[in-house]
């Protein structure tokens, strides 16, 4: 059974919460940054295949089993943009309010009804970097994309994704739920049940 893992990514808000998910599996889970672990160039065209290249260079340079996650929204009226862009959709220094605003302009025309679109999450977990066999978990999360930003809670699209389940935007839910609902915390749930002896 694995003890340690590094995960492929520098966002501490991930980190913090994967650490907390693990060491209910008594699995320390350590920053990319702890090896100088710089991030690795997503070269890839799916979230697949991102997040095979961002586990793999961890692996790679710490010797330890590694986790990444690669993640975005899909949206159909713009034949699933901005997809695996989703962080840079607005350029590659663009904050979230950036990206936001060119969500909102181009479906300025789309009606209501044509508004779906979806969050999806992949995880890989590489045993080594030559795992031939990476484990891969996908979660995605449907909603519809509203015509102003609601909320304070959460980051990137949350203010203007609306959650058809739980019936209100993304960033209006308290982030344990959020956590448990979303497609990350679904991406999650699959891991950990994979992970179970």
């Amino acid at each position: 059974m694995m003890e340690k893992i590094v995960l492929a990514s520098g966002n501490k808000g991930k980190l913090k919460e994967f650490q907390q998910i693990f060491a209910q599996q008594n699995i320390n889970v350590l920053p990319q940054a702890h090896f100088r672990i710089e991030d690795v160039e997503e070269t890839g065209l799916t979230f697949v295949e991102n997040a095979i290249l961002k586990a793999r260079n961890a692996a790679k340079i710490s010797g330890l089993p590694a986790l990444a996650d690669d993640s975005g929204l899909e949206v159909d009226a713009l034949r699933g943009k901005p997809g695996i862009y989703s962080a840079r959709y607005a350029g590659p220094d663009a904050t979230d309010a950036d990206n936001n605003a060119k969500l909102l302009k181009a479906m300025t025309h789309v009606p209501e009804a044509q508004r779906t679109a979806r969050f999806h999450c992949v995880l890989v977990l590489m045993r080594h970097a030559e795992d031939p066999t990476p484990m891969i978990f996908h979660g995605q999360w449907e909603g519809m994309i509203l015509t102003q930003p609601y909320g304070t809670n959460g980051f990137g699209y949350d203010p203007l994704f609306y959650a058809l389940e739980q019936k209100c935007c993304s960033a209006q839910l308290p982030s344990e739920l959020k956590n448990k609902v979303s497609h990350r915390g679904l991406a999650v749930e699959k891991l950990i049940a994979a992970l179970q002896p």
